[in-house]
C-alpha cells in the first residue's frame, strides 16, 4: 500500500505542477530556429503545407475557433499529407483547445498571422495605428496560442509594404511590432516562439524589405522571413525566376520561406513542391504554403465550401488531386539539405527609388502598452471590436537600439540556446521540487 500511496503522491504533485493537460503526443516536438532553418528536435522541419481562411477575410469567421468548420478539412489535411497551415485571421476572445488539439493529433503545426483586418498597422497612416489598442490585441493572440504546442510561429505583418514606394515607411512600425511580439514572448510566453514577417510579390522593394527585417541589434531582427510568390505559372525554376531569387537569398542569415505561392494563369500541376524539395533550393528555403486551401472569388482554392457559415460539406476540386500527387511524388530530405548551422545579420537598406526609409531607428513601444509585458494581455477584442487604428497613443518617439531586451525568440540560435527559462518559472519548479519531497517524505514515514 506505501507504493501505491507514493505513485498517488507523484501523480497530484505532477497535476499540481502541470495544471489544465491537453492530450498529447509523445513524438510531437515544437518548432525552433538553428541557423537557417527550422527544425522540430534534432531533425530539420520543411514547411509542406496549405493557405487556410475559409470564407477570406471579408467572412470573418476564425476557422479555429469551430470546430464544425475545422475537424472536417483537417481530415483533407491528412488526406493532403500536409504539416502547416497559415491561418490570417483568429477570434482572440475565443477558445481554439478543440481545432489546435485536432490538428496537433494529426501532425499539422499552425502559423498564425497576429493581425486581423479591425486590428493592423495601416500602411497608409502607420504612426498612429502603432498604439496600446493594436498592441494589446496582438498580445492576446500571443497569449492565446502561445500555450499549443503545434503554434509554429506568428507573423508580425502581411503585405503592409507593398508597391506604393510610401508605404517603405511603414515598415518601421510593422518592425517594431515584430520586436514588441518577440520581446512579449520572451517575457511572457513558457516556450520560444519564432515571429517573422510575410511579404508581398513585390519585385522592387522585396531585397530590401527581406534586409530590413533582419539588420540592427538582435532584438529588432526577425527569427525568419517569408514572402508571397506567385511566379510559377506551371513552369519550371528557371522560367519562373526561382534560381534568381535563390540566389539573391543564399546568404541572407535566416530561414526562409513561401507563406504563399500559386498561380492560376494555367493548370496547376503544383510543380513548385519540386523545386522547394530540391537541392536547388533546400540550403535557402524552407519549403512553403500553397495559396491557397478554399476556393474564393480569387479562384485559387481546391476545395469549395457550400455554405457561407463554411459548415457545408467539402468538395474537392481536380486541383486536390493534383496537389496530393504533388505532395507524394516530391517528399521532404531527410537529412538537413544544406542548411547552415550559423545565422548573420544584414545591412539595413538604404535610401533609394523604391525604399523610403532613412533612419534605422524603430519607434518605442507605446507607453500604455508596457503594462502588458508585467501583467499580459488580458482578454482580446476578437473580430468584433472596436477596432484600434483610430484608438489613440501612437506616433511614438523613437528607442535606443537594444530596447527589445535580448535575442532570437526562434529558440535555438547560438546566443539563446538553453537561456531561456525565466526566474519566476524555475522558482516555480523549484518550489514543485521540494513540495513533492516532503509529500515522498510524508508517505515513507
Amino acid at each position: 500500500m506505501r507504493s501505491v500511496s507514493v505513485f498517488s503522491a507523484l501523480a497530484a504533485a505532477s497535476a499540481v505542477q502541470a495544471g489544465p493537460t491537453q492530450k498529447r503526443q509523445s513524438t510531437f516536438q515544437p518548432i525552433t530556429v538553428k541557423g537557417n532553418a527550422f527544425y522540430a528536435g534534432d531533425k530539420r522541419f520543411f514547411i509542406r503545407g496549405v493557405d487556410y481562411q475559409p470564407g477570406a477575410s471579408s467572412g470573418n469567421i476564425d476557422p479555429l475557433a469551430e470546430p464544425d468548420v475545422c475537424r472536417p478539412d483537417i481530415e483533407k489535411f491528412q488526406k493532403l499529407g500536409i504539416n502547416t497551415i497559415r491561418v490570417y485571421s483568429t477570434d482572440n476572445s475565443k477558445d481554439h483547445s478543440v481545432c489546435m488539439n485536432l490538428l496537433k493529433d494529426a501532425g499539422i503545426y499552425v502559423v498564425l498571422d497576429a493581425n486581423n483586418p479591425k486590428y493592423s498597422i495601416n500602411r497608409a497612416k502607420p504612426g498612429p495605428s502603432y498604439n496600446p489598442t493594436y498592441l494589446q490585441s496582438v498580445f492576446a493572440t500571443i497569449d492565446e496560442f502561445a500555450k499549443y504546442e503545434n503554434t509554429m510561429a506568428f507573423f508580425s505583418g502581411n503585405e503592409v509594404i507593398h508597391d506604393e514606394k510610401e508605404t517603405t515607411l511603414a515598415a518601421r512600425y510593422v518592425k517594431a511590432v515584430t520586436r514588441d511580439m518577440r520581446q512579449y514572448i520572451r517575457t511572457r510566453a513558457s516556450r520560444p516562439i519564432p515571429v517573422g514577417y510575410s511579404a508581398a510579390d513585390v519585385q522592387q522593394n522585396r531585397m530590401q524589405t527581406a534586409a530590413y527585417f533582419n539588420c540592427g541589434t538582435d532584438d529588432e531582427r526577425s527569427d525568419f522571413f517569408a514572402f508571397n510568390d506567385y511566379s510559377w505559372c506551371t513552369s519550371d525554376f528557371v522560367t519562373s525566376g526561382w534560381d534568381k531569387k535563390v540566389e539573391a537569398f543564399k546568404d541572407y542569415g535566416l530561414p526562409i520561406f513561401l507563406s504563399e505561392y500559386g498561380c492560376i494563369k494555367n493548370t496547376r500541376d503544383f510543380g513548385e513542391i519540386g523545386a522547394l524539395m530540391s537541392p536547388n533550393m533546400t540550403h535557402v528555403y524552407s519549403g512553403g504554403l500553397m495559396y491557397e486551401y478554399t476556393y474564393e472569388e480569387n479562384k485559387f482554392g481546391i476545395v469549395t465550401i457550400s455554405d457561407k457559415a463554411q459548415k457545408g460539406p467539402r468538395k474537392e476540386l481536380p486541383e486536390f488531386a493534383a496537389f496530393q500527387k504533388a505532395m507524394e511524388k516530391f517528399p521532404a530530405p531527410t537529412d538537413d539539405a544544406g542548411a547552415s548551422p550559423t545565422q548573420k545579420a544584414q545591412a539595413c537598406p538604404t535610401v533609394d527609388e523604391h525604399w523610403m526609409v532613412s533612419s534605422t531607428l524603430l519607434p518605442a513601444m507605446p507607453e500604455g502598452a508596457k503594462v502588458y509585458l508585467k501583467d499580459g494581455a488580458g482578454k482580446g477584442p476578437g473580430l468584433d471590436g472596436p477596432g484600434s487604428q483610430d484608438a489613440g497613443g501612437g506616433d511614438t518617439a523613437d528607442a535606443e537600439p537594444g530596447s527589445g531586451a535580448g535575442g532570437s525568440t526562434g529558440g535555438s540560435t547560438d546566443k539563446s540556446a538553453g537561456v531561456m527559462v525565466k526566474a519566476d518559472r524555475v522558482a516555480f519548479v523549484v518550489s514543485g521540487l521540494a513540495m513533492l519531497s516532503t509529500i515522498v517524505g510524508a508517505v515513507l514515514l
